[in-house]
């Protein structure tokens, strides 16, 4: 049986232009009626070191201090061989989760509402208690980790989420979502020539935008590493190991940008960022399970990951200017 893509299972406007799934399991976290009550020891955090939303949610988790309050469960980056796209524990002992007890993404999906008729998502937060899953909004989750689980946050932990600039970091986000965390996304799996063009324009012209401001800053608010910083980095992270030549996206690697690539260096050598950053995870699912020209599944021995480490410079930058 051939392994299912994921991207099959999304839709394409009459353009060819890839829309991305909408998340099904959006109750906030906090202290309203009918929110997910902030409890430690709750919840579990489902994910895939290849999934950029997944990842972000492990990094701010570290940066936090978040590790004794939800745990994690990490799925295999190569999906199992079914009918539909699933995410598998056989990473695990007798591939199954240690905590919930299902073998699949899907088991845990399936449990919450038997009708769902989905993808299988990761990040998904579970419920242990009920063993249902109770939110798989990617991209809100960190704010909630920033802001209503705040009480939880280590002893100076970053703020990642700062009052004064929370409207430019939500307004920057929804840039970056949609020109270069989602844009690589419409490029690789666009059906068109036109809708591919039109993706692969937007991704490097924000790009470009992007390694002209961080010539002025360390990161992308100044002096301050912020939620943004994270949502950049999953992308930048995979660029040149998978979606370079995976997703066409191919008019630069990421080493070509002098500062995005320097910036880039610069947030890996953070722990939370190093031990959060799976490249075997990124480079086999992104070269087996998202590129259906690679027909004999070969997963590429590239980049040489020791260039991460090499100097970057980007402490003696200042403050961006207002």
């Amino acid at each position: 049986m051939a392994y299912k893509t994921w991207f099959q299972d999304e839709t394409n406007n009459i353009k060819g232009a890839f829309i991305r799934q909408q998340n099904r399991f959006t109750t906030p976290f906090g202290t309203g009626e009918g929110e997910l009550p902030v409890e430690a020891g709750r919840y579990r955090l489902i994910w895939s070191a290849a999934c950029p939303w997944a990842t972000r949610q492990m990094i701010v988790r570290s940066l936090l201090g978040l590790e004794e309050v939800f745990s994690v469960g990490l799925v295999d980056p190569i999906r199992p061989q079914k009918e539909y796209s699933d995410w598998a524990f056989t990473l695990d002992p007798d591939g199954v989760d240690p905590v919930l007890k299902v073998k699949y993404v899907s088991d845990l999906y399936l449990k919450t509402d038997p009708a769902y008729t989905g993808r299988f998502t990761v990040p998904a937060i579970v419920d242990i208690p009920s063993g249902t899953v109770v939110n798989n909004d990617y991209f809100n989750l960190s704010y909630y980790w920033e802001t209503v689980w705040q009480d939880f946050h280590k002893p100076g932990a970053p703020d990642l989420f700062p009052e004064d600039l929370r409207e430019d970091i939500i307004a920057l986000n929804g840039v970056i979502f949609h020109e270069v965390n989602n844009g690589v996304y419409k490029a690789g799996f666009a059906r068109t020539q036109e809708a591919y063009e039109a993706a692969y324009y937007t991704v490097f012209k924000r790009l470009d935008w992007l390694d002209g401001r961080l010539s002025q800053s360390r990161y992308l608010f100044g002096s301050r590493l912020t939620d943004s910083d994270i949502r950049l980095w999953v992308t930048l992270a995979r660029f040149d190991a998978a979606y370079y030549n995976a997703f066409r996206v191919n008019r630069n690697r990421l080493i070509d940008f002098p500062n995005l690539w320097a910036y880039s260096r610069d947030l890996y050598q953070i722990p939370a960022f190093r031990e959060n950053t799976h490249f075997d995870h990124i480079k086999a699912h992104y070269h087996v399970c998202c590129d259906p020209g690679n027909i004999f599944g070969i997963i590429p021995k590239g980049p040489d990951l020791s260039r991460w480490d090499t100097p970057h410079g980007r402490e003696k930058l200042a403050a961006r200017p207002e």
